[in-house]
Parts: structure tokens; C-alpha cells; sequence
């Protein structure tokens, strides 16, 4: 069967590991050339870069950090002189942290925005002339939600992701009249690798509290970037769509 997204370019940030791995996997199997983006580890890039190809599928390593509108013009000119366009953008890159707000220093709330919400505007910038030049396409952002239910020792990771839900919205709007559509998919607890910086997961989120009584799998969560990207999700836009197994209902 064609493969719904043979022809399309997709960009996604963090894509070395967890979700956003799932995602580049999932985008390329259906058809689509992947740009992998992460903001250090190289080998882990060249290895999901590897293994898209060992699958018969395109793909490009591309180490930029977000949160620099140098480096990400950079990588996005260079995803698209690669693979000749951009269709579907996906900001997933953040960074996780577990402060309590007395013992928070303002560099490290400025650290947690620039990735979460100021890297989204970066890429926002850089990405969209090139989906516009397509005559459309799809920006999807990654929230969380623990924006949505507060959490303790999080001020800064809610504050960036709500501010992106806030982003997304108004892109959406302004967008639409380019055919591009924007969204925000916010996961509940999900079956991750957590780096050290993250701490223990929050309280709150392990299986006793979720109605589904487990966590997501990441596959879960890229298979509703993949709708949304689809030829299927096309009329969808300006929404936070929530999978988080009833933890938090809208």
C-alpha cells in the first residue's frame, strides 16, 4: 500500500531517545524523510538516523540546540537543501527538572523556557516559510500534564508548557490561511528512560492514580503525531490533545 507521508519532509527535536525516537521511527515508516534533531548526543542521533535507513527509510542527523536561532536556521536549511522541502514540524525537545520554587534560581527557570517555549518560537520561525513554500503542513508541539494538574517542584517546566499550549493556539490562527496546522499533544505519564536531571517522576502519576492503571507507551504518543501529520488530521488545529489513560480529564 503507498505509504500516507512518501514525499513529505518531517523535522523532529529530540528525537535522539524516548518519544521523540518513537516519533522519527513512525514518521518514516510512513513514508516520510526525517531530520533528527538533538541538542548533544551525536551517537545517538547517527543511531536513529541508522536505523530509519537500515528500514529502507531516508533520514538526516542534525545536532542543533533549540534554544539558538543560529543553530536551528542552520539545521533547518540544511534539512531542506538535503531532502528539498519541509511539511511537518514537530517540537518535542525539552528539559526536565525538579526544583522547589524557594530554591529556584532564576538561570535555571530561564534554562527550562528556552528550550520548552522559546525553542518552539525559534523553530516556529525558521520552520514555517518552508512549509508555506509547500503550500501547507502540520507543526506539533509536545506539552505535558502536569501544566494542566500542578505539580510541586515543576513551576518552570508548567509555565514553559503552558505558555506553548498559549503559542500554539495563536499559530493556529494565524496560520490557517497557509494551510498549516498547529497543535499540542499533552502526555500523561509515559514509559520513558528519565536522565538523572529529571528526579524521581512526580508524585501523583504513578499507575495507582491513572484510571488505566499503566503508563503510555511512547509508541502511543507518536501515533497521534502521525494522525495529525496525516492526510486524516488535517482538520484538526488549535487543539491540546490529551493521552494520559484518565488522569486528567477535559
Amino acid at each position: 500500500m503507498e505509504k500516507p507521508l512518501r514525499g513529505k519532509v518531517a523535522l523532529v527535536t529530540g528525537a535522539g531517545r524516548n518519544i521523540g525516537r518513537a516519533i522519527a521511527h513512525m514518521l518514516a515508516e510512513d513514508g516520510a524523510a526525517v531530520i533528527v534533531n538533538g541538542r548533544a548526543d551525536t551517537a545517538a542521533l547517527d543511531q536513529v538516523a541508522g536505523e530509519i535507513a537500515a528500514r529502507g527509510g531516508r533520514a538526516l542527523a542534525a545536532r542543533a540546540d533549540v534554544s539558538k536561532p543560529d543553530e536551528v536556521a542552520r539545521m533547518v536549511a540544511d534539512g531542506v537543501g538535503h531532502f528539498g522541502g519541509l511539511d511537518i514540524v514537530v517540537s518535542n525537545a525539552g528539559l526536565r527538572r525538579q526544583t522547589a520554587f524557594l530554591d529556584m534560581a532564576l538561570d535555571e527557570w530561564r534554562e527550562i523556557l528556552s528550550v520548552a517555549l522559546d525553542g518552539a518560537f525559534i523553530l516556529a520561525k525558521a520552520a514555517v516559510p518552508h512549509l508555506i513554500a509547500r503550500g501547507g503542513g502540520a507543526f506539533v508541539a509536545l506539552s505535558g500534564v502536569s501544566t494542566h494538574l500542578g505539580m510541586p517542584n515543576r513551576c518552570h517546566v508548567s509555565a514553559s508548557k503552558a505558555g506553548l499550549e498559549g503559542l500554539i493556539r495563536s499559530l493556529a490562527v494565524e496560520l490557517a490561511p497557509h494551510r498549516i496546522t498547529c497543535n499540542c499533544i499533552s502526555p500523561g505519564s509515559v514509559d520513558t528512560a528519565r536522565g538523572a536531571s529529571a528526579g524521581a517522576r512526580p508524585p501523583g502519576l504513578g499507575d495507582a492514580g491513572i484510571p488505566l492503571g499503566r503508563k503510555a507507551t511512547v509508541e502511543e504518543i507518536a501515533a497521534l503525531v502521525r494522525h495529525l501529520a496525516g492526510p486524516y488530521g488535517g482538520y484538526i488545529t488549535g487543539q491540546t490533545l490529551h493521552v494520559n489513560g484518565g488522569a486528567f480529564l477535559t
